[in-house]
């Protein structure tokens, strides 16, 4: 074999490897989405440091938008991997469980007054009472996956049905709002740092679940739970107790998102808060190339997928797309992800490409 036919080989070796590799996907859309907007409007990528009403430096564009607002999605992503490679199912109940996170940091800082002169708990008490109750009903959604044998997306209609109308009970049905300028810090900018405060939060789950799962055996049980239950038991694993876990987890995930979305406004919107959004949350696991039938996972290119989806909603308004159109457009990525990772066409693409090797060997 000559230089040229080896270097071929190795380049084609390489791309294989490259196409094969999970994060692929997700980076491929990124981007399409980069050249998209850049042949249609090159000022897209344009980033500008201005000034807020306090008079603090902030950065501003449509990637800070992307930055900042994917990084809640980004957030729930993890916790959404961890679920669906669990049980093999999703949660839809997120948006709910974000609005019963939210409105509980508000009515700890609040107290029995809607509208308070002065904070009656410190931020962090408020975001602990939060995470408790979020994980509370995460555990809920768990058990009933777990022990209760109940499809996941049954489990947890319960709390997507209830879920707003006991955020809006939490408060006695009254909006409360928070009038200290520090609460806004955790949804917008801390003054002299122009960064949205979120894209922090966000790199900080990213580092503690990449810690998480290289120190302790977190993914190795999901997955095993997830592509098999019965051999996980026999080997010594609890499939309930793991399952729990990830919902348990994922319920952290959403008192994270609940601080982040009531400090950007400091009030509570029941209905519209994080409305939709587990659909993207999943849209994102999805998009990463993650099973959704559950077992094997990679946490990054979830991330990456949420950050994508965050990318193409950015993109649609910026051409102007209502926002009641926004589902009918994401509904179609959902289409090509499902026939994409069908087995048949996964087949049909691997018989396709063994056949062209062949034939090259052949020639």
């Amino acid at each position: 074999m000559g230089k040229s036919e080896t270097a071929k080989a190795n380049n084609s070796n390489f791309l294989m490897k490259l196409v094969k590799n999970q994060c692929f996907i997700p980076l491929a859309a990124l981007l399409l989405l980069a050249v998209i907007n850049l042949l249609a409007d090159p000022g897209f990528f344009k980033i500008t440091l201005g000034y807020n009403a306090a008079g603090n430096p902030v950065l501003s564009g449509f990637l800070i938008t992307i930055l900042d607002s994917g990084s809640e999605l980004a957030i729930l992503a993890i916790g959404m991997t961890l679920v669906t490679a669990a049980s093999g199912g999703q949660d839809i109940s997120v948006g709910a469980a974000i609005a019963i996170a939210g409105s509980v940091i508000l009515r700890v800082l609040c107290g029995t007054n809607s509208r308070p002169e002065t904070l009656q708990a410190p931020i962090i008490v408020a975001f602990l009472v939060s995470c408790v109750v979020a994980m509370l009903f995460g555990a809920f959604n768990g058990v009933l996956v777990a022990y209760f044998k109940i499809q996941p997306m049954i489990a947890t209609l319960i709390l997507y049905t209830a879920g707003r109308s006991i955020a809006a009970w939490i408060n006695n049905n009254e909006l409360p709002v928070i009038s200290e300028p520090k609460f806004t810090y955790f949804g917008e900018f801390i003054p002299g740092i122009p960064v949205p405060t979120p894209v922090f939060i966000a790199l900080a789950c990213m580092i503690i679940i990449g810690v998480v799962l290289k120190v302790t055996n977190l993914r190795l049980y999901t997955q095993a739970v997830g592509i098999n239950q019965s051999s996980s038991r026999l080997n010594g694993l609890n499939p309930a107790l793991i399952k729990v876990l990830a919902y348990v987890i994922l319920g952290l995930c959403v008192a994270v998102v609940g601080l982040i979305k009531v400090s950007r406004i400091s009030t509570i919107n029941y209905s519209v808060i994080a409305k939709d959004i587990e659909m993207d949350a999943i849209l994102a696991v999805a998009l990463g190339g993650n099973a959704l039938s559950g077992g094997k996972f990679n946490m990054a290119a979830s991330i990456i997928g949420a950050y994508v989806i965050q990318f193409l909603t950015t993109t649609l308004y910026k051409f102007q797309v209502q926002s009641d159109a926004l589902p009918a457009y994401k509904a179609v990525v959902v289409i090509v992800l499902v026939v994409v990772s069908a087995p048949t066409v996964r087949e049909y693409f691997s018989s396709l490409t063994k056949k062209m090797k062949l034939s090259k060997e052949v020639a």
